[in-house]
């Protein structure tokens, strides 16, 4: 199944487009290195033509001093949004999502990521899109009230199945595996004379896995692992009922502190202003 590249940017108003060439451009001129992800890298892969409302660069944590300093002198400020995951690139009313774990603190930037990304070509500029593991990877854990990433990770598997490190996938979903599988019943459901382009030995090896699960104790631990999967709707399992975090050390990679930064933040994401 063949895709073609869409061209989203007729949907950018002339400023922020100047804004994002720019940033991107004075990037390139650092050599500190970067990825494209979001709208710009899903369209890119699926054919899928969505409109795309900001910039998202991906990046190592280890970087995000290096491009404020970089993107400083172009008169462009930078503020680090919630230290586990997310900065941002400002200019006036406009800004770009910098992008260096996702807000579960899983799926982090690494090397892999530059290793096996993708040479593209944004606003005309030179650039890498995300390898399409990761972003499988990131997205399969997003499922809010608001926001649902599975319909992007079936797309993605739909287009891109041929050309999948799907070992590589697999390694990636460590320790996680329940969500890939989830996600690949989910798509033998939808298109279902699509199924066999999941392979067969990694559908054997997760199921195999299940039914070893099944017939195991489970932990002795009481721990709710929704948390990985949305940042709101098992907060009651947490702080009412008392189970244990499974975003936080020692079972997940977030501090108390991030935590609760980032549920304060759902009031303001709430906000119709």
């Amino acid at each position: 199944m063949q895709t073609t590249t869409s061209n989203q940017d007729h949907d950018i108003d002339p400023d922020t487009m100047d804004f994002y060439r720019r940033v991107l451009e004075t990037l390139n001129e650092s050599g500190v290195p970067f990825l494209v992800g979001g709208a710009y890298a899903f369209n890119h892969y699926t054919g899928v033509n969505r409109q795309t409302r900001d910039l998202d660069l991906f990046i190592c944590r280890r970087d995000y001093e290096r491009i404020s300093a970089a993107v400083l002198p172009a008169g462009f400020e930078t503020e680090l949004t919630f230290p586990h995951w997310l900065g941002k690139i400002r200019f006036r009313d406009t800004y770009i999502d910098l992008i260096f774990s996702s807000g579960n603190a899983i799926a982090e930037v690494d090397d892999a990521w530059f290793d096996h990304a993708t040479d593209a070509e944004v606003m005309g500029i030179p650039t890498k899109f995300c390898p399409v593991e990761e972003m499988i990877w990131s997205k399969a854990f997003i499922m809010e009230r608001e926001r649902f990433d599975g319909a992007d990770v079936i797309h993605l598997l739909l287009t891109r199945a041929g050309e999948m490190d799907w070992q590589r996938l697999l390694e990636r979903f460590e320790p996680h595996w329940r969500i890939l599988l989830s996600h690949f019943i989910l798509f033998g459901f939808i298109y279902p004379a699509h199924r066999n382009l999941i392979p067969t030995w990694i559908m054997d090896n997760l199921l195999e896995r299940l039914e070893h699960e099944v017939h195991t104790d489970p932990p002795e631990i009481d721990i709710c692992q929704g948390t990985l999967l949305s940042r709101e709707q098992y907060l009651t399992d947490i702080h009412q009922q008392g189970l244990k975090d499974g975003r936080v050390i020692p079972f997940g990679n977030m501090t108390p502190k991030d935590t609760k930064r980032w549920t304060d933040a759902i009031a303001g994401d709430h906000d119709p202003n």
